[in-house]
């Protein structure tokens, strides 16, 4: 923007490819060679023609480039909260690989609405991404699969293909609770209390199944201790703490907690201590996924660790690898491995 001679301010013209090569004295079939084949130019004309793009304030323009039908330089995210620290390494791990490759990464939370999602997806088509990775809010995929038939590549991220034609990067979620449940078997715990979410989440959902699994294979008597108690949407901290009070009345009272993921953890270590019951001498608590806090609570978390940026990244790399001629959707499966701290020890006697 620049004054004009009322001191108003008037838009300043975007500098054109004629204007670059006017500047460096080369004509605009040279420019465009710098912009898109730059092997093709010299290293001496192509410098001088980089100094005039600075000098005349010459930027690309993306849509001119796609209306040409160049391929688009942004991808689309969508996570089911990113104010969540899991969510956002995921994301971190994601826009690293895509910037590297040259990519812009837009990214949404859809706060596990399936209206948001889609309205979303909608938007991401209409401008052309590249290709869109997505954390589903529930377990139909059948749109995914669509809008990937339509052109646009997605990636399912946290979440296994489930016989969807998609590219999917997922962890073994089901192997995840039952570590858990292991664990506080062999320190002795026979009341085990499972904090789910309201919301239809397919890796919450494998996360119980393996608790349940687990259980069960110890014996029918400790399969039915367990009880299962959903945390009322959306799932934060406070959500997490107005649940103790349900789990403390259960009769009998559980030894010990399991929570979906960390921040659920955070919660209910903070409504026990509310509530003057001592972590772990009088309940034992669980989390999932080992966020960046969770050695840092008091007492420190026991958690299942999910390789968080590594499962971004890899997602980018198979959004990557959409559109080469021998490509063949795949799905990488990561292992979740226990981490013991001291929020977990042998229920009190009797």
């Amino acid at each position: 923007m620049r004054q004009d001679e009322g001191g108003g301010l008037r838009r300043l013209r975007r500098a054109s490819i004629r204007q670059v090569a006017a500047a460096a004295g080369v004509s605009a079939s040279t420019v465009s060679n710098v912009l898109n084949n730059p092997d093709l130019v010299a290293t001496s004309t192509r410098r001088r023609v980089e100094d005039a793009m600075s000098e005349v304030g010459y930027v690309r323009n993306g849509a001119a480039r796609q209306l040409r039908g160049a391929p688009s330089t942004i991808a689309g995210c969508l996570l089911l909260d990113t104010a969540n620290p899991f969510f956002a390494e995921v994301s971190r791990g994601i826009e690293d690989r895509l910037t590297e490759a040259g990519y812009l990464l837009i990214v949404g939370s859809t706060d596990v609405r399936f209206a948001q999602e889609n309205k979303y997806l909608r938007m991401m088509e209409e401008l052309g991404v590249r290709g869109i990775l997505v954390n589903p809010s529930g377990s139909r995929l059948d749109r995914l699969v669509q809008l990937s038939r339509r052109g646009t590549p997605v990636v399912l991220v946290d979440h296994p293909q489930a016989g969807a034609e998609l590219c999917a990067v997922a962890v073994d979620d089901v192997h995840g609770g039952g570590l858990v449940a292991d664990h506080l078997l062999a320190l002795g715990h026979r009341r085990i209390a499972f904090l789910g979410s309201s919301a239809d989440v397919r890796s919450v959902g494998d996360r119980g199944a393996g608790l349940r699994c687990s259980l069960a294979a110890a014996g029918p008597d400790i399969a039915a201790t367990l009880v299962e108690v959903r945390v009322p949407e959306p799932c934060t901290v406070e959500a997490a703490d107005s649940t103790v009070d349900r789990l403390l009345s259960l009769s009998p009272r559980p030894t010990a907690i399991v929570c979906f993921n960390d921040i659920v953890a955070l919660g209910v270590l903070r409504g026990l201590r509310r509530r003057g019951v001592e972590v772990p001498d009088e309940m034992s608590v669980v989390g999932y996924d080992d966020v960046h806090f969770a050695e840092q609570l008091h007492p420190a978390l026991t958690t299942v660790r999910q390789p968080k940026y590594q499962l971004g990244r890899t997602a980018a790399e198979l959004l990557l690898a959409e559109g080469h001629p021998d490509h063949q959707h795949e799905e990488v499966r990561f292992t979740p491995e226990l981490v013991v701290r001291a929020s977990t020890s042998p229920p009190a006697a009797g």
